[in-house]
């Protein structure tokens, strides 16, 4: 996303978010099932109106807590169906909530997230998409590459000549390791 680069720095609300998150490794559970959701959400919608709703999602999702979000029945749906603070799409909220069960699912067989995704990496674009359609609900080609560049799986986040790019390089993301 190297337009991202030339517009998001400055910006009140892209900046941050370009400048420390997207790109960046990150390990924990509820990042990892952050970043998901809002990519699940943004589906067909604009980036900035996921960051302006960031907060309103994560109230609404109890933090990201995997747990939580896993042993959501119809109340807890129908409580989100008319949550004006998020997008009231239900095919979205209920892979939100089947993604959170996978992902609680992964921590038996795979010790969490975090060591599926290494599990399964490298891996091309193509492949990732794949395993991920798979593996979760409402995963199709653009989420799952967004999903995997704002974790530094895939690269692309940023254009070499950002200076975010030399910070998230000296991070050793995991497509740097593998030059994918």
């Amino acid at each position: 996303m190297s337009d991202y680069c030339t517009v998001a720095p400055g910006d009140p609300l892209h900046g941050p978010y370009h400048d420390r998150e997207y790109g960046f490794p990150a390990r924990d559970e509820a990042v990892l099932f952050e970043r998901m959701v809002l990519e699940i959400n943004q589906a067909g919608l604009s980036w900035e109106l996921m960051l302006r709703k960031r907060a309103a999602f994560r109230a609404a999702f109890d933090d990201y807590d995997v747990d939580r979000v896993a042993a959501y029945g119809e109340q807890e749906r129908a409580r989100l169906l008319v949550d004006a603070g998020i997008v009231r799409n239900r095919r979205k909220i209920d892979a939100v909530i089947e993604n959170a069960r996978r992902i609680r699912a992964l921590r038996e067989h795979h010790g969490g997230f975090a060591a599926w995704l290494d599990a399964h990496h490298p891996r091309a674009r193509a492949d990732w998409v794949r395993l991920m359609r798979r593996t979760f609900k409402f995963m199709g080609p653009e989420v799952v590459g967004e999903f995997l560049m704002s974790l530094g799986y895939l690269p692309g986040a940023h254009r070499p000549d950002c200076p975010v790019y030399a910070r998230i390089l000296a991070l050793d993301p995991p497509w740097a390791r593998t030059g994918r």
